[in-house]
């Protein structure tokens, strides 16, 4: 969720003082966010420092698929089935219990310096609330509403990471000095559904105090943004994690919906909603309104293109781009992914449905196309418009392996998604101005149609899903494909899937899995159980695989000269081409002209080169906290399901 502000760009200098005020901005983050009362004497100090916070928050997140409020990582991406790769949490090898394993978001006991973590944020706009209306009286009234609305809305979405990891934590709302002695500080591990109720506040005051548009700074939180992340929040408090009865009562579905259908309705008055009429708009939706308003983008972190100072530049063009086009490596999308999107028409990707797992790309999903490359594909940019991705490898007679165009990729396909055309890899990709939109329009609608779904609204769960699938081009035949939806279960199903295309490589899967529990139906400690994967009719995630295929040739050669050169010619797809199917025809006879698919040398998901399944156990859906924390904080108890440092069993229940 992180921003970059149209009306500054080096936000990392902080250089936007006016020449009346020559303080440099990170003068006025004395230790442990003390600030002298000139400070809120001067609306450009204040505006710095807010800026200073939406740095603070969201420099790291250098790529679509990261997670967590100043910290920004994909492992959590890479522990789904949109990423292959062992992690910790995955990794059947191993078993996370202790304290000493626990998760180091929430931070450590402060140093000397400042420390960029959770709480050391909430500090900071804990002083700007605690201070603008009193020593900031002198401000225009409307300039400090819109700065408490900023820092409301900040405040709240921290404390939505931390629940999402830690469930219920200490809430702090005031400014507290450290102090060993100080009973008044020592705040205790509050309920979930206190911590919920307090991000629930916060949204509520930002909206209330938030401007529906910021015509002159794009970029900044809006009345819609905090809205619409009150749905998130409130449906993730609905789901199965948070929610024993999440099947048996309806407040909180109910709840959640209200929050979505407010957050539709100012959103859509404000000018935003789906963007573009087809699949290529909604792949260049993107690069196309660079830095500037796009009405699917509720929440957007502006990237800059600069090639010096200090700018946040997006990473994710460099790290997808394979070898060939002058990129790091190619991302490689598991088979699992590729075998994923549903056909043109919307149905499921079967056998019955037409789909040919070898020929994949034919007849497809329109964002399949723009989601994925694969041999054969056009993946355009700057230098090169019309270059033709080519990803297969061939065996000499001497059984020594050659790659086509240097591109040692272990898949059949890669990630495109969200790359521009118009890149250079003149620097190989390195400053990337391509904004990341956090959240967007189409999720605000699949998240009411889950809703919906949970209410067992299933007449309005296919309208939602529908209005997202016609904006790429799926005919409406078939409710969209969608076919008939059962009953409540098979509607949800049918979101969590339409979630999986639609916003895929969005850190948004992880915690969709977190919140329905959809690695395995296994209690945490024999206390919370779940059943939402025998409910919904899903596979537990657990026990299976992220896999990659090698497209081969299928004769040896005698050499390394590459046995298609010639033939490859002229062969290719491009989703822009108006005889696209046509090339897709021509390209799938080149393939099962030419290759057969091998299993790479190391799997995808190994253990030191060996093949394992994904284990991931049920403690892990909400974290322990780390030994420094409860050692330094001996009266916040534990999760259920983690020990604590002196191996006790821990007691919190995050269900309460």
């Amino acid at each position: 969720m992180k921003t970059k502000l149209k009306s500054y760009i080096a936000i990392g200098m902080l250089a936007l003082l006016s020449g009346a005020c020559t303080e440099n901005i990170l003068e006025d983050k004395k230790p442990y966010g003390i600030l002298e009362d000139s400070f809120f004497q001067s609306s450009q100090r204040v505006e710095s420092y807010i800026n200073n916070m939406y740095y603070d928050y969201f420099t790291a997140q250098k790529s679509p698929t990261a997670y967590l409020i100043g910290s920004y990582s994909d492992t959590y991406t890479k522990s789904t089935e949109e990423l292959g790769g062992v992690q910790d949490l995955t990794n059947p090898n191993k078993n996370l219990f202790t304290s000493d394993n626990g998760n180091g978001y929430y931070g450590n006991k402060p140093s000397t310096s400042i420390t960029n973590n959770p709480y050391t944020r909430i500090r900071e706009c804990n002083e700007i609330l605690e201070n603008i209306d009193v020593k900031g009286a002198v401000l225009d009234k409307t300039f400090r509403d819109q700065i408490k609305g900023q820092v409301y809305y900040l405040r709240a979405v921290q404390y939505f990471d931390l629940m999402r990891v830690y469930g219920g934590v200490p809430i702090v709302l005031t400014v507290q000095d450290a102090d060993w002695d100080n009973p008044d500080i020592k705040l205790p591990r509050a309920k979930t559904s206190e911590v919920v109720a307090q991000i629930v506040k916060d949204l509520d005051l930002a909206a209330s105090l938030l401007p529906s548009n910021w015509p002159s700074a794009w970029g900044r939180f809006t009345k819609g943004a905090a809205l619409a992340q009150k749905l998130r929040v409130l449906l993730t408090y609905a789901s199965p994690l948070f929610n024993k009865n999440w099947d048996s009562s309806t407040e909180r579905w109910n709840a959640a919906l209200q929050a979505g259908l407010a957050a539709e309705s100012e959103l859509t008055s404000a000018g935003y909603g789906l963007y573009g009429s087809n699949a290529k708009d909604w792949s260049l939706m993107y690069s196309a309104n660079d830095n500037k308003f796009c009405k699917e983008a509720i929440v957007v972190n502006m990237m800059s293109n600069a090639t010096i100072g200090n700018f946040m530049s997006n990473g994710w063009e460099k790290g997808i781009r394979p070898a060939s086009q002058g990129g790091a490596s190619a991302l490689e999308a598991p088979k699992e992914m590729i075998d994923l999107f549903p056909m043109a028409n919307g149905t499921r990707p079967t056998t019955a449905n037409g789909y040919n797992d070898f020929t994949f790309f034919i007849n497809r999903d329109p964002r399949f196309y723009r989601t994925f490359a694969f041999s054969g594909m056009r993946w355009p940019y700057k230098e090169n418009l019309n270059p033709v991705v080519w990803a297969y490898r061939w065996v000499d007679n001497a059984n020594k392996k050659y790659f086509a165009d240097n591109n040692q990729e272990t898949s059949t396909a890669f990630v495109r998604k969200f790359t521009d055309i118009n890149a250079t890899n003149s620097s190989s990709y390195q400053f990337s101005g391509t904004d990341i939109y956090e959240y967007r329009y189409a999720e605000l609608l699949l998240s009411i149609a889950e809703c919906y779904a949970a209410l067992g609204q299933t007449s309005n769960t296919i309208a939602y899903i529908g209005k997202v699938r016609a904006r790429v081009g799926i005919p409406s035949a078939n409710n969209y494909g969608l076919g008939t939806l059962a009953d409540k279960y098979a509607a949800i199903e049918a979101c969590l899937y339409e979630r999986r295309v639609e916003l895929a490589y969005e850190a948004k899967r992880y915690w969709d899995v977190q919140r329905w529990r959809l690695y395995s139906d296994e209690a945490t400690a024999g206390i919370i159980t779940s059943n939402s994967c025998s409910k919904l009719g899903l596979t537990p995630i657990n026990g299976t695989q992220r896999t990659g295929n090698h497209m081969e040739y299928r004769v040896k050669t005698t050499g390394s000269a590459d046995p298609l050169a010639t033939a490859r010619q002229g062969v290719y797809a491009d989703p822009d081409d108006a005889n696209f199917t046509a090339e897709l025809a021509t390209l799938a006879t080149f393939y099962t002209t030419n290759f057969v698919r091998t299993n790479p040398d190391t799997p995808m998901d190994n253990v030191s080169g060996q093949a394992v399944k994904i284990l991931y156990r049920p403690n892990y859906y909400i974290q322990g906290l780390q030994t420094s924390v409860l050692n330094q904080n001996t009266w916040i108890p534990q999760t259920i399901g983690w020990n604590d440092p002196s191996g006790g069993a821990g007691t919190f229940n995050y269900q309460e």
